[in-house]
């Protein structure tokens, strides 16, 4: 009995070992049943539930299935919906770009110019960040662009005010601002690490070749780091999209998406409204997606 049962281990390792497959079904097979039962579900009964109704008088819900609340959100309330969803779909393209802006020169510096010992220095100023909350950091620029803020006080030292201005607090500015502060690692470390990649060679040859700067740039520098580009804006848009702690404290009342689907679901307990709002917002994320893949970028990362 003991030799057959010393016996089963190598048998299951020659049979690994002659399928790759069932190795690679061993290895993914946790992690896949986690991502069905506890993703793809959820995603399902949130389907179902923006399908269903709430009576009005005992907020119950009521298992009909019905449209209405697609309806509503595309033609209800004289397009308040639409609106809010445009005004966050603007807002994540734009902290979107502005991220790209600011994380490709500092990438550049951190892969291709800056010593291996001020890399790490460099590396470390870009993920300490993401060690502390988020609320400390959206604090950190609510109290930077408040009345009494820094940045009223540098205005009013240099003579540009005379007093404290609310203008740069509680509008979508400040939410865009405060956002494209927050998801900037994001996009810095996807796009350091395609950097870090171009070989050295494709450069000087370029230059060998009479290009310019720019033309190198354009040409061999952006197409080999596009995936990591991409790979980021991933990451800034998704967050940007479903995020409610910066407008709520930095925004005022500018409503946003994320914000809207919170007030459905612990405010008004709209669940069947405020899952149809999470449908928008996932549907709008996987048409980014699918359109990232189009790309071809993605198979490079």
């Amino acid at each position: 009995m003991e030799r057959g049962q010393g016996l089963i281990a190598p048998r299951i390792s020659r049979a690994l070992y002659a399928h790759p497959r069932g190795r690679l079904g061993l290895l993914l097979g946790p992690a896949v049943v986690w991502l069905l039962v506890f993703y793809l579900v959820a995603l399902v009964l949130l389907l179902m539930t923006s399908l269903w109704q709430q009576d009005v008088f005992t907020a119950e819900l009521q298992r009909n299935w019905t449209l209405s609340n697609y309806d509503k959100l595309f033609s209800g309330q004289g397009g308040l919906w639409l609106r809010i969803y445009g005004r966050t779909l603007l807002l994540a393209a734009i902290v979107t770009i502005v991220d790209i802006m600011l994380a490709f020169p500092l990438a550049w510096f951190m892969a291709r110019v800056a010593r291996p010992r001020w890399r790490t220095l460099l590396f470390l100023a870009v993920v300490v960040p993401l060690w502390s909350s988020i609320l400390v950091r959206i604090f950190a620029w609510r109290t930077i662009l408040g009345s009494q803020g820094v940045l009223n006080s540098f205005l009013i030292d240099v003579g540009l005010l005379q007093h404290p201005s609310s203008a740069f607090l509680y509008n979508e500015q400040a939410i865009a601002l405060t956002w494209a502060y927050v998801w900037l690692p994001f996009m810095v470390l996807p796009i350091y690490t395609a950097l870090e990649k171009i070989p050295t060679s494709y450069l000087e040859a370029s230059r060998d070749l009479g290009a310019g700067p720019l033309s190198t740039f354009r040409r061999v520098i952006f197409p080999l780091a596009l995936p990591g580009v991409i790979a980021g804006s991933i990451f800034v848009f998704s967050l940007t999209m479903g995020d409610f702690v910066a407008p709520q404290l930095v925004g005022g009342g500018s409503q946003v998406l994320g914000g809207a689907i919170k007030d459905r679901f612990g405010v008004a307990a709209d669940f069947p409204f405020g899952a149809a709002l999470a449908m928008l917002a996932l549907v709008t994320l996987t048409g980014f997606l699918a359109l990232t893949r189009r790309s071809g970028a993605l198979e490079n990362l």
